[in-house]
């Protein structure tokens, strides 16, 4: 196939990038040219700007669009609508915080995120919603042509977030690890070379859900075996992390308190339309490598070593419930 990669080569991109090559099919990157530049020198390149810069796409056609940067409606209309004649097939890097609320599981179903504002373009205040209405412009212009790809946690080599590399570099450095909640707790997490391979051999159109489902057990044992430590899990009340306003998501990655009633499943969607469209999972032991090897840890993500020990101390020093107990 003929590839058009929207974005550069820096972590889905890059894994785009690497399956694309593996499977023979002739790869395009439209980007500003600011990230990674020296990757892929026998890559094709247009240098441009997805905000009014377009030309470079001008009179070109490809069999498939990966849109791995659209963030701003107003933006991806403009490729979008631009490349509608001259693509057959538009794969949009969406997300599973388009959903309006995650007191239940949600499916493709459940209902999506407004824009209180439809003017805003503040990605960061109105993540979930600027995303959904991507799809809706995505949908407009490739009617019943675009898979709309809402990911998980996208993790793996190359991940620049630090949120799943806390755990395999956290466990790797041994003793006792704390853990919010159960063990058995859900979490969701994609291998971004998964999902990469998944989107170029994709024929399923619409929303997906698409990521992996384990438990915070199965992360914690795949980055202990892999890593050979002697690490020794804690599980820590939620409710008792909450009360000590330890930061979820960030400053306890793969965390989001299950009480909340708005936000308690984020990690408990339906997978069943992308195990039917073929999305296929590897090890969680590979993935865990894949961090160990090519991911460091992020400055703020991740509890600190101090943070953790003062925790622990409190934990252990006051009336412990089950962790997951009432």
């Amino acid at each position: 196939m003929r590839v058009l990669l929207l974005g550069g080569p820096k972590f889905v991109g890059r894994a785009v990038i690497e399956a694309a090559l593996a499977r023979g099919h002739e790869v395009t990157l439209f980007n500003r040219g600011q990230t990674n530049p020296e990757l892929y020198p026998d890559v094709e390149r247009l240098v441009g700007d997805r905000d009014g810069g377009l030309d470079a796409l001008r009179g070109r056609s490809f069999d498939v669009v990966v849109d791995t940067s659209g963030y701003v409606p107003r933006v991806v209309r403009q490729s979008a609508e631009l490349l509608a004649d001259a693509v057959d097939r538009y794969v949009f890097v969406s997300s599973v915080s388009v959903y309006a609320s995650f007191g239940a599981s949600m499916t493709e179903a459940g209902p999506v995120a407004m824009l209180d504002d439809p003017a805003t373009e503040d990605v960061q205040a109105a993540y979930g919603a600027l995303k959904a209405a991507c799809e809706a412009v995505v949908e407009q212009a490739f009617p019943d042509r675009a898979l709309h790809v809402r990911a998980g946690l996208i993790v793996g080599p190359w991940d620049p977030t630090g949120r799943f590399t806390y755990w395999p570099h956290r466990v790797a450095r041994g003793g006792d690890v704390l853990v919010p909640g159960a063990l058995d707790r859900p979490v969701q997490l994609v291998d971004v070379r998964d999902l990469a391979s998944w989107m170029l051999d994709a024929t399923a159109v619409g929303p997906v859900n698409a990521t992996g489902s384990w438990t915070m057990r199965d992360v914690f044992d795949a980055s202990r075996s892999v890593s050979g430590s002697d690490a020794q899990a804690v599980e820590v009340d939620e409710r008792f992390l909450v009360a000590r306003e330890v930061g979820q998501w960030l400053e306890l990655p793969l965390w989001v308190d299950t009480h909340d009633p708005e936000w308690g499943s984020l990690m408990d969607v339906g997978v069943s339309r992308a195990d039917a469209a073929g999305l296929r999972l590897r090890p969680l032991e590979d993935t865990v490598r894949g961090a160990l090897a090519h991911a460091e840890p992020v400055d703020g993500v991740g509890l600190t070593a101090e943070r953790e020990r003062e925790l622990l101390a409190a934990w252990r020093a006051g009336g412990q419930s089950p962790a997951g107990g009432s």
